[in-house]
């Protein structure tokens, strides 16, 4: 009776082994049809991303290039030194030189200072809730502000209520704001990248909640803090809005000498020569932008060099 049973069971294990060998040729047919189908639109993704590319980079160079053309020969150590002047020439740029440099120190003093701080605490000290929660919705709603939004909350904070006039220091704070929600979200990135054994090694050597955020955590997370501040900043110095939000002077024929003295940025210099009629002056505001790039390419590059040998360490 085995003898039967197995002669009858061998020959449909044999076919259901077959089917299952056999490859389906009218499945491998369709999968090839939609293999071929998403490898064209792979394709031409691809080459619509690149086309998307090239033309970014052409208007770019073209610009750049535009901007060196006219303003290149304005570029000379009178037009570093001199004040601006009604003359095109005898215009110059040291004022709004001097003003970006004051308005830069004091917005990055004022915004590490409040930005890394705040970040440290929500995400390393604070209590996990709904305030915490609601503060997180509030930096990150903040971060897609328009800059106008911010040079009106400056005018009606620092220049009116606390009466700092149209000096330097409303500038540096009002700048600050502005930056202050891509600091704390950068900040805040950078902290939660930095492993957990870190914090749990610290921890089980007796150290308190502050002492291993202050000497393992932060330092770990320095060259993320430093990126997010890098770009923070570079956004702040090119802001025009509100600086003429707040008053900001477009002719200053002096150099402010402390934090409550008027000032004048280049944005705001380069703003005033583009406006006038008179093509000369456009020229000028050209030679403008390219110290105002050579400013942010040094900036930039002596911060990435720190970062760089934080992140070394």
């Amino acid at each position: 009776m085995s003898q039967i049973e197995g002669t009858v069971d061998n020959p449909k294990r044999a076919l259901r082994e077959q089917d299952r060998s056999m490859p389906d040729k009218e499945n491998r047919a369709i999968f090839a049809v939609n293999a071929q189908r998403r490898k064209l639109k792979e394709q031409v993704f691809y080459y619509l991303i690149f086309l998307a590319t090239l033309s970014a980079l052409f208007v770019l160079v073209y610009l750049i290039g535009s901007i060196f053309s006219d303003g290149w020969p304005y570029l000379n150590w009178d037009f570093l030194t001199n004040f601006p002047s009604r003359f095109p020439a005898k215009a110059g740029f040291k004022s709004a030189i001097y003003g970006t440099a004051w308005l830069g120190c004091l917005t990055l003093f004022f915004s590490v200072l409040f930005g890394v701080g705040s970040a440290v605490y929500l995400q390393e000290l604070s209590a996990k809730g709904r305030l915490s929660s609601g503060i997180e919705l509030s930096i990150a709603t903040l971060a897609g502000v328009p800059s106008i939004i911010y040079g009106m909350l400056g005018l009606g904070i620092f220049v009116r209520f606390l009466a700092l006039g149209r000096s330097v220091l409303a500038g540096a704070l009002t700048l600050s704001l502005l930056i202050l929600p891509v600091i704390i979200i950068a900040s805040r990135e950078a902290l939660k990248s930095v492993p957990d054994s870190i914090r749990m090694g610290a921890f089980a050597l007796g150290a308190t909640r502050w002492q291993t955020v202050r000497d393992h955590v932060l330092p770990a997370a320095i060259p993320g803090i430093a990126t997010g501040v890098i770009l923070a900043m570079a956004r702040s110095i090119g802001e025009a809005a509100p600086l003429i939000l707040l008053g900001a002077l477009t002719y200053i024929a002096f150099v402010p000498e402390s934090v409550f003295d008027s000032f004048t940025a280049m944005p705001i210099q380069i703003f005033n020569w583009a406006s006038r009629p008179q093509a000369q002056f456009h020229d000028l505001a050209a030679a403008g932008i390219i110290v105002l790039l050579g400013f942010l390419l040094i900036c930039n590059s002596a911060a990435i060099i720190l970062r760089s040998r934080w992140r070394a360490k």
